[in-house]
């Protein structure tokens, strides 16, 4: 008699660690670890903790069959995607009506997950990133191919589905929604995930909460500390430099009316863009004592030539003095910003969000860089002041309306638009003008060789 040797595992975290031993190769490379909530979470912050990739979750509701919820009849997850399984539907005789009642309550835990962990857990950019998609286990997959197409209409552009238990063949009921499949163990005879631990007692909400508040940042820096900045005009002026390992260029926060370097608004941007590879330094334009007066908070010259002494001093520190640099402003700092471009080629790129160009007047005409101009939808003077603005703009520019949001950009999900929006604008800026640079360096050096024959 032969006898079949079961495959176990004591609990979730030693199945993550067995399962991350076999994933050196995403060690390297720009890689997010997503975990499938609840049971997939402690197993994907062993692989996370073990190749050295930040932690998310991905969020997936599993449609069970009524009368049978461990079946999986499909899956719904954010971002509006819903995956079925005809197969089981038909075998099970699931009625359209019953899969109705199905989905409607699991949306409702939907989105109760939703609010629950992403107000501790921003969603990570999966953009152009390399995404592996971790759960506990694997039966017939309608939760994990939800997953999959949700990585992949996030932006990611290569997915590693990753699990230490699995049917035998049971990547091809995954309709090829990854590139890749990983499974420890695949064994002929399945049943239950359940049945390959020891200990497989269900994970709580507060256990995901508590894992994704103990995943550690996984941003490398160079410097992070607060400055003080001296100007011409004999102001001090407080600052936050935070620049990343290998800084893909510096972006200078320019504030507005009623706002600092303080801003959880601002702040919250600067981490999307150093979690980006780009430097930030957040700065007050205004003195304390400055800031009571409210004449200075609209003397877009007084602020636009304070913005160009920071720039100075960006450009003389060892950090920065080899970076590009691009300015994001706010309210009045959207102006500063766009009136100390107006002078200086240099700068490679200027975003505003929920801005006043217009107060840039005729200095508007004389930018030279892209220019990107965020507003929200609700935001109705402030969007037809945009729009005028940007009329007057010779240089590439963009209006881009983020739906729902008001002046401040409060509503759930709109300053994450307008963070995103900005990453994604500036990076492709910076990456133009390092590769015309690249080229133009090149250029020079054929010509000195050509000088030299």
């Amino acid at each position: 008699m032969t006898t079949l040797r079961v495959m176990r595992f004591t609990n979730r975290l030693e199945a993550g660690r067995q399962l991350a031993a076999t994933l050196d190769r995403f060690k390297t490379g720009d890689v997010v670890v997503l975990g499938l909530p609840r049971g997939g979470v402690p197993v994907a912050f062993e692989v996370a903790k073990e190749i050295n990739a930040p932690l998310d979750v991905i969020l997936i509701r599993k449609l069970g069959v009524p009368w049978q919820h461990e079946l999986a009849m499909g899956a719904i997850g954010e971002g509006s995607v819903r995956v079925l399984n005809q197969q089981v539907i038909d075998s099970c005789d699931v009625s359209p009506q019953q899969i109705s009642d199905v989905e409607r309550r699991e949306r409702e835990e939907l989105n109760r997950r939703i609010g629950l962990y992403r107000a501790v857990h921003e969603p990570l950019s999966l953009l152009g990133k390399t995404v592996v998609i971790v759960d506990d286990g694997i039966a017939t997959g309608s939760t994990a191919l939800a997953a999959c197409r949700v990585a992949r209409a996030r932006g990611a552009t290569w997915i590693a589905l990753a699990t230490p238990v699995a049917p035998l063949g049971w990547e091809d009921s995954m309709e090829n929604a990854a590139d890749e499949f990983i499974a420890l163990y695949t064994p002929e005879f399945f049943g239950a995930v359940g049945n390959f631990y020891d200990d497989f007692d269900q994970v709580s909400d507060d256990d995901v909460l508590s894992i994704l508040r103990s995943e550690p940042e996984k941003i490398e820096r160079a410097i992070d500390e607060d400055v003080s900045i001296n100007l011409e005009d004999g102001a001090t002026v407080e600052g936050r430099l935070t620049v990343p390992m290998n800084a893909k260029g510096c972006v200078v926060f320019v504030h507005g009316s009623g706002s600092s370097r303080k801003s959880p608004r601002n702040q919250l941007v600067a981490k999307v863009l150093n979690s980006a590879g780009l430097a930030t330094l957040l700065f007050d334009l205004l003195t304390e004592e400055e800031s009571h007066n409210r004449e200075h908070v609209f003397d877009i010259g007084l602020l636009s030539h304070r913005l160009v002494n920071v720039t100075d001093w960006l450009r003389r520190r060892h950090e920065t003095q080899h970076l590009n640099l691009a300015y994001f402003g706010a309210s009045t700092g959207a102006a500063a910003a766009l009136t100390a471009a107006a002078g200086d080629a240099d700068i490679v790129a200027v975003v505003s969000r929920g801005g006043r160009p217009d107060l840039a007047t005729d200095d508007l005409k004389w930018v030279r860089c892209p220019v990107l101009l965020i507003v929200g939808s609700k935001d109705i003077e402030v969007r037809w002041l945009n729009e005028e603005a940007a009329a007057q703009l010779a240089s590439p520019h963009q209006v881009s309306i983020v739906q729902r949001a008001g002046h401040l950009f409060e509503e759930p999900g709109t300053l994450d638009e307008a963070a995103r929006l900005a990453r994604d604008f500036l990076l492709k800026q910076f990456s133009d003008r390092a590769h015309h640079r690249g080229q133009v360096l090149a250029q020079s050096q054929r010509e000195a060789i050509r000088r030299n024959i």
